[in-house]
């Protein structure tokens, strides 16, 4: 899981905790501000943003095909 920019987490197919999801609050996260643990279809759309804190994740090479 890598940031490229301050308003998002690119993320690729081994940083995902199922089929297309992606788990909010992620590990680089501090912990003094997390939140209760979400988990976001990034895959449907190429794109996510988490309701609690706002992170916008992005899934390197977009949705997935078929969606």
């Amino acid at each position: 899981m890598t940031t490229s920019t301050s308003s998002a987490v690119h993320v690729t197919a081994k940083d995902l905790v199922g089929h297309g999801v992606v788990a909010c609050p992620n590990p680089k996260m501090a912990s003094w501000s997390s939140h209760p643990k979400v988990f976001l279809n990034v895959a449907e759309t190429g794109s996510v943003k988490c309701p609690y804190c706002g992170t916008n994740y992005v899934l390197e090479g977009g949705a997935a095909h078929g969606h």
